[in-house]
């Protein structure tokens, strides 16, 4: 583990374990390199180095007040990855941290990069527009960081409920999933969740998946309630020069976390292939 102080003064927490080919892997909102830990224990395991990072304001990184946004976000792990001197590395990214790894892969990342795997993501975009018809009403969004800024701590308490598929017909909640969750949400700052909102839902990562040559998985689950798939996964995959697509029948937007052996074995033959 480290921090990593980047050029404008922001600290930025990371977790850098093992040897061999790096798999990074990027978080979503609001939580923090904690919610890959199967992940990175399954990686290391099969003898890859394997690296997480709070992205700012998330986790143990500085809470900031400014620079909440994807293009500073991308820029931020540019500097950890040259600090790092990461190469050939595969990026996985998850909802918000998707559509960091795409910014990243498409601006920064030419050179350093071997793959990239989408799981749950936010491109192309997600709010709706003129041009995305499909996408959530900006109301939706509104309502989110209303309920943020009314109460923080009562608004992650529920919202896993919905990320993780916990309100569907015999499913039976997890306390300890959902504690987790709340927990990683409450560590980051609330100026900085707040401005993220409009971050993984306005920005529009149309031409960096175009830029994008490298082979790229993109996985999602058809029930997935906070990125629905018909406006996420199967309109990134078209624009994608090679891209796989994989559906999961039933899985939530959390499936890293409820389905880690299915999700875990096919990042495993994708990286291997």
């Amino acid at each position: 583990m480290g921090i990593l102080k980047i050029k404008d003064g922001t600290e930025i927490f990371y977790k850098d374990w093992g040897t061999g080919q790096p798999i990074v892997f990027h978080h979503g909102w609001p939580l923090s390199s904690d919610d890959w830990d199967t992940q990175m224990l399954f990686f290391l395991d099969k003898g890859y180095r394997v690296i997480a990072h709070d992205r700012r304001g998330h986790g143990r990184s500085t809470q900031t007040a400014t620079g909440n946004d994807m293009d500073t976000y991308a820029a931020d792990f540019a500097e950890l990855a040259a600090a790092l001197d990461l190469r050939d590395a595969i990026h996985v990214g998850h909802s918000t941290g998707g559509g960091e790894a795409a910014h990243y892969v498409a601006r920064h990342g030419k050179d350093r990069v071997a793959k990239l795997v989408l799981i749950s993501a936010v491109p192309p975009i997600m709010v709706k527009t003129a041009a995305n018809p499909g996408g959530l009403p900006i109301e939706v969004l509104d309502g989110l960081r209303a309920q943020l800024a009314a109460n923080r701590s009562a608004f992650y308490w529920d919202f896993p409920i919905p990320f993780y598929g916990f309100n569907r017909e015999g499913a039976a909640i997890s306390d300890p999933i959902r504690t987790n969750w709340w927990r990683q949400g409450m560590m980051g700052g609330a100026k900085a969740h707040y401005d993220c909102i409009k971050a993984f839902s306005e920005t529009d990562f149309t031409e960096d998946l175009k830029i994008i040559d490298i082979p790229t998985l993109v996985m999602h689950g058809d029930d997935d309630q906070i990125v629905p798939i018909a406006d996420s996964a199967l309109l990134s995959v078209k624009l994608l020069k090679n891209g796989t697509l994989k559906v999961y029948e039933t899985y939530p937007h959390g499936m890293c976390t409820t389905h880690a052996d299915v999700i875990n074995a096919d990042l495993l033959a994708f990286i291997r292939s």
